[in-house]
């Protein structure tokens, strides 16, 4: 008697299950000749008759029906075995969770986790996607092992380290007064048009808002206030107003003339853009890769 390999008896079971071989077949991604195939081997291995065949399709024989309740029993068992060595080795398998800012997220993150999973492919990696603010309390209540943020300050209770530079600008749909303008706005000019911003804990907005801070310009209230980065980016290509965005966000927009860089004199829109992580900690292993990538990226 040759012991029954599991797929063999899952086949015995979807016939007794569906009454045909070939719909077991078809729910095994399997052709008919094969299962036969392979239910007679089965036959012959227990030294049993299994199945009836006719016309009609397929019945189990009294010797079939107990070898088919044993058999879901086994499989019970195997599957059982599957998940549990499935989640011992996912216990055991590199995890890194990262929170990014929305910037961040969108035009540099993709290319350095492409470069961290060609040289540590085994890593499980989870990406969030949120604003700088969010970002920082994430990586202060140990929910994310890497952040990356777009805010001018550092936060307080985390590691920071500088990754790249980045630099806003003013941009405007074509059509708009302010791409016809021969000469750069004034601070004052930009903080009393209502603009198209992202919402607060953003790091965009942040450094906007504190760079007209810096040279005594208050905002008045935005034109439009949306939670990610390529709808503000969207809403000025589609006509809808003027906006102060990355140019990561908006290099390719300009280039192709669907926006218009307007200048500002006497504002400094340059930002740093920081990973951080909860302070404390000594990074390692995939983290520590990955922030490593992003070092490399040019300012």
């Amino acid at each position: 008697m040759t012991p029954p390999d599991p797929e063999s008896l899952r086949l015995l079971v979807l016939v007794a299950d569906l009454g045909s071989i070939g719909a077991a077949a078809v729910e095994l991604r399997v052709s008919q000749p094969s299962a036969s195939k392979r239910l007679s081997s089965l036959e012959r291995g227990l030294g049993l008759e299994l199945v009836e065949r006719s016309r009609q399709g397929c019945t189990l024989t009294p010797a079939g029906v107990i070898v088919a309740d044993w058999a879901r029993q086994v499989l019970a068992q195997v599957d059982g075995l599957m998940n549990g060595v499935r989640a011992l080795r996912a216990q055991h398998e590199p995890r890194l969770r990262v929170s990014a800012s929305m910037t961040v997220a969108e035009y540099l993150a993709p290319a350095w986790i492409s470069r961290l999973r060609r040289a540590l492919p085994e890593t499980h990696l989870e990406l969030d996607v949120t604003n700088s603010q969010a970002v920082a309390e994430a990586v202060r209540h140990g929910h994310a092992d890497l952040g990356f943020i777009e805010t001018p300050l550092a936060p307080e209770g985390v590691s920071i380290r500088h990754v790249a530079r980045d630099r806003m600008v003013v941009v405007v749909p074509p059509e708009h007064p302010w791409a016809r303008l021969r000469r750069p706005l004034t601070p004052a000019e930009l903080a009393a048009t209502p603009l198209i911003v992202r919402e607060e804990g953003s790091g965009t907005r942040e450094t906007l808002y504190r760079a007209l801070a810096e040279v005594g310009a208050d905002p008045v209230a935005p034109l439009l206030e949306l939670h990610s980065t390529t709808a503000v980016r969207n809403s000025v290509v589609a006509g809808a107003g003027p906006a102060v965005l990355s140019t990561l966000a908006v290099g390719t927009d300009l280039a192709e003339q669907r926006v218009t860089e307007v200048g500002v004199t006497g504002l400094d829109l340059r930002r740093p853009l920081h990973a951080v992580w909860r302070s404390g900690l000594r990074l390692t292993g995939p983290a520590a890769a990955l922030l490593a990538i992003a070092m490399r990226t040019p300012d």
